[in-house]
């Protein structure tokens, strides 16, 4: 059974930092690509950074780029998304989710390579 657990989620100031973990189980990161996607407030869930089971190498959405890095702990089962230079707009839910097989090669196609979904963690960033 595929489970995804994510924690981390947190009131933090602009220019602040927060470290979002996801433990999984249930499936390897040999055969699954693996991501973090948010969804703020009135607007539609987007794709953060994900890593394909094709190659390992985690790929970020514009807006995040150079501030937040996603890395894995295979001994863990783990992957973790460490946010720097946090802004307002990086408020929203943010979730885990897995998919069996690559990466879809479009950021916006990311949600359809995913097959299981956590319950997402509360990032809050405000003054």
């Amino acid at each position: 059974q595929v489970q995804l657990v994510e924690s981390g989620g947190g009131l933090v100031q602009p220019g602040g930092s927060l470290r979002l973990s996801c433990g999984f189980s249930g499936f390897t990161l040999d055969y699954y690509s693996i991501g973090w996607f948010r969804q703020a407030p009135g607007k539609e869930r987007e794709g953060v950074s994900c890593i394909s089971s094709s190659d390992g190498i985690p790929s970020y959405t514009d807006s995040v780029k150079g501030r937040f890095t996603m890395s894995r702990d295979l001994a863990k089962n783990t992957v973790y998304l460490q946010m720097n230079n946090l802004k307002l707009e990086d408020t929203a839910v943010y979730f885990c989710a897995a998919g069996r097989g690559p990466l879809a090669p479009v950021r916006i196609w990311w949600s359809q390579s995913m097959d299981f979904w956590g319950e997402g963690t509360l990032v809050t960033v405000t003054s």
